[in-house]
C-alpha cells in the first residue's frame, strides 16, 4: 500500500527537508519501516533500542491518533500518517 507519511520539522534534517515522504507498507509499523530504510537517520528518532516506538513519538492516522498498539494499525493506500514529536523546554 502506497501512504503518505508527514515529518515532523524538527526531524526534517533526516530527510533531506522533505516534510511529505511516500512509503509502501500494510500497516503503520511497515510504512515507518520503509521510512527508516528510505532516511536511515529516522531510525533513532522514531525507535527505541527495542524497537518500539520512541516514549516522545505519537501516530496519527489520517488525522486520528493510533494509541494503543500503533504498529499494528493497519493503513490502505492513499493514507496519511502524521508523525508528532512531543517537546518539552522551560
Amino acid at each position: 500500500m502506497s501512504v503518505k507519511i508527514h515529518v515532523h520539522v524538527t526531524h526534517r534534517q533526516h530527510t533531506s527537508g522533505q516534510k511529505t515522504i511516500e512509503v509502501d507498507g500494510n500497516d503503520v509499523g511497515e510504512a515507518l519501516k520503509d521510512l527508516v530504510a528510505l532516511y536511515p537517520g529516522m531510525k533513532n528518532v522514531i525507535f527505541d533500542k527495542k524497537g518500539e516506538l520512541n516514549h516522545y513519538i505519537e501516530i496519527y492516522l489520517n488525522n486520528e491518533s493510533t494509541y494503543p498498539d500503533e504498529l499494528k494499525k493497519q493503513v490502505r493506500t492513499g493514507d496519511e500518517i502524521q508523525i508528532v514529536t512531543f517537546l518539552a523546554g522551560g
